[in-house]
């Protein structure tokens, strides 16, 4: 049986070029080895709308190849890629996801998600995201230039920065998914391990729900080091990836 792989918050930049490079590495060591892929969101730093991209967008040409292998790959909005759309999944060969969306792993219903609907006590930030996720702001938003577009999103980069800044010297738990918020969304959908990333403090943490065991499983970011889930045969492994010339 081939493994089922999961990555998020890769938040690919072209100022990081070891990062991508180390994305690029992973997509070719992966491709036909694995049953799935699933990109949880935040693969890129930012997207602001699929005509702003390149026709020889490396990493797009990359996926395309990936996908070429027979390996099914998914991809979820994160909340700095939210304007993926039609055409990058054209490209790509990927099915873009539903946030959240409910998959079988084995005998298993899972929870995946991006996880930053989870993390409710940050009011500012759920008023934000209610309002880039509204089809008629974003229907604005792309009919903008692309250099306005370049601007307005590097703006919002800056101030969303500065404010995690402040609020990690205040409360770092704001920031942290909401306990009653995984809960549930756990009994809605049915599912007693949930997947997720955005808070990049990738983790396994174990509890109980309604009796039964249940488990939360944090993937880590690219900031670094690449940061992969695997799943095979009912067990569940976080890896690390390092980068060109470090050890493991």
């Amino acid at each position: 049986m081939r493994p089922t792989v999961f990555i998020a918050d890769l938040h690919l930049d072209e100022r990081r070029p070891q990062i991508v490079q180390l994305f690029l590495r992973f997509l070719r060591e992966t491709a036909g080895r694995a049953d799935a892929l699933y990109i949880l969101g935040d693969l890129f730093e930012a997207w602001i709308g699929d005509d702003a991209a390149p026709p020889d967008h490396p990493v797009l040409a990359s996926m395309r190849a990936f996908s070429a292998t027979g390996t099914p790959l998914y991809v979820m909005h994160g909340n700095r890629d939210f304007l993926l759309g039609s055409q990058f999944a054209e490209i790509t060969g990927a099915q873009l996801l539903d946030d959240p969306t409910v998959t079988r792993l084995g005998d298993e219903p899972v929870l995946l998600t991006h996880g930053d609907l989870l993390c409710t006590d940050d009011h500012e930030y759920q008023q934000f995201r209610a309002m880039v996720r509204d089809p008629d702001w974003q229907k604005v938003f792309l009919a903008r230039p692309v250099e306005e577009r370049i601007a307005m999103a590097k703006e919002a980069r800056d101030e969303s920065t500065s404010r995690n800044s402040a609020l990690a010297e205040t409360s770092d738990t704001i920031m942290d998914v909401n306990g009653d918020a995984v809960v549930k969304a756990m009994r809605e959908h049915g599912v007693h391990r949930i997947i997720h990333g955005h808070t990049h403090r990738p983790n396994t943490h174990t509890f109980e729900l309604d009796g039964r065991p249940a488990t939360r499983i944090v993937l880590g970011d690219w900031y670094d080091q690449g940061s992969v889930l695997w799943y095979q045969e009912g067990d569940y492994e976080l890896k690390h990836l390092p980068l060109a010339g470090r050890e493991a």
